[in-house]
């Protein structure tokens, strides 16, 4: 057993300013002031345990040191050092300073690393932010290492529970080059969002793949199932294949909306540019109608003008028109919110601005840190419901009647 003595800081200070004057660094590795930290922290603790042991004393609980515990700390640069933790014989000293599983004193220069890279700053300027900031050199290596306790977060919250019925959900794609199999292939994000009862928005999951389908929607939907989501009432979506026929199987009662803006978008893509104004004019006519009715009226004269010329285009229309014209069964408060799957797309766009420094991504891990921690940014600012949700509820609860009863506790 270590002989249990007092520590005394030795630091002379005459000595550590001649050094500093002669060009040595006060911090980061092998710095000046690394001793001094030591000898401060070990301190601390001596001072730590006394009170403790003195306070069972007063309270009649028989105690005394019971000599040390050595770990290494890291410290605020790449350097690290040996720390000696006092213990006491009963073994209920908790030090505070430096808890007893905690291996780093530097948790404001971590937090400011996984600010930064949360902002989708690049691991060399997180790295040069950090020295200009603390005159601490960090390699990227290390902060490599740090956004990966990101990746345990990533895991519970993927794996989190979630509330019975969600009213809305939106599902959309974003791609990223990601190296798999000593390759870069193109894989798709898939974001999975809802808004709860109290009309804030949640994202319930991401999912990454190489392709879509009925089989990998139903491992979706199942995964959101399983975590305790048991009703959806409409799913807006981005023409996602397979997944009318997935969510079926597992929400049998949820209505299935295709998102507008992005059948009109992949519509003029095959029209000349030359029609397009003229066209969208027609187009304009049927998914802003009133009725469903006079959306197909409209669709009708679409086709007899245009079908002919672009028939892929009225192919489209007609063979989707079932999903696409969902919305018109609803006011417009409703019809406002499920037409279009932009709700999510903002999101994305959080994405896009934290991931386009990066040309490429070496692992799924890497991605998912990083769009994590985008949500969690994104998630601060969902403070309020969305428009207008109150008179959007009971709107609910008289179109889908008795299924929002548990939950509006009517």
């Amino acid at each position: 057993m270590r002989k249990q003595e007092e520590k005394q800081i030795d630091f002379d200070f005459n000595e550590i300013l001649n050094q500093f004057r002669s060009g040595k660094r006060l911090t980061g590795k092998d710095g000046l002031l690394a001793p001094l930290i030591k000898q401060l922290t070990e301190a601390a603790l001596e001072a730590e345990v006394e009170s403790h042991i003195a306070n069972d004393v007063l309270n009649g609980r028989a105690n005394r040191r019971n000599g040390f515990n050595s770990k290494t700390i890291k410290g605020t640069s790449d350097g690290s050092f040996e720390l000696d933790t006092p213990r006491d014989r009963n073994g209920t000293f908790e030090p505070q300073i430096v808890k007893k599983h905690q291996t780093t004193i530097s948790d404001e220069i971590e937090e400011k690393i996984l600010s930064m890279y949360g902002l989708g700053m690049s691991y060399t300027d997180i790295s040069s932010h950090i020295e200009e900031i603390y005159q601490v050199s960090i390699s990227t290596a290390t902060i490599s290492a740090i956004t990966d306790k990101i990746i345990d977060k990533v895991k519970a919250w993927q794996a989190r529970p979630l509330e019975t019925i969600y009213p809305f959900v939106w599902l959309d794609a974003i791609h990223y080059k990601i190296k798999d199999g000593g390759k870069y292939v193109s894989k798709a994000v898939y974001t999975v969002l809802g808004v709860n009862m109290e009309g804030r928005k949640e994202i319930l999951g991401l999912y990454l793949s190489e392709s879509e389908g009925a089989n990998f929607w139903l491992s979706v939907l199942t995964d959101l199932n399983n975590r305790g989501l048991k009703d959806i009432l409409i799913a807006s979506v981005d023409g996602l294949k397979g997944f009318p026929e997935a969510i079926k199987a597992i929400f049998p009662k949820t209505e299935v909306q295709l998102c507008i803006i992005h059948q009109i978008r992949n519509s003029l893509r095959y029209v000349a540019s030359k029609d397009q104004k003229e066209f969208m004019k027609d187009l304009r006519l049927v998914y802003e109608a009133s009725t469903k009715d006079l959306a197909e009226d409209e669709l009708l004269k679409l086709e007899e003008k245009w079908g002919k010329k672009y028939p892929i285009v009225l192919q489209s229309w007609n063979n989707k028109w079932e999903n696409l014209s969902v919305y018109f069964k609803y006011p417009k408060e409703i019809r406002k919110v499920i037409y279009t799957t932009n709700i999510i797309e903002s999101v994305h766009r959080q994405f896009r601005k934290l991931t386009k420094t990066k040309g490429a991504f070496p692992n799924d891990n890497s991605l998912l840190k990083l769009l994590f921690m985008g949500i969690k940014n994104s998630e601060k600012k969902w403070t309020m419901p969305v428009w207008n949700w109150s008179l959007t509820l009971s709107q609910l609860a008289i179109f889908f009647e008795g299924r929002l009863d548990n939950e509006l506790k009517i």
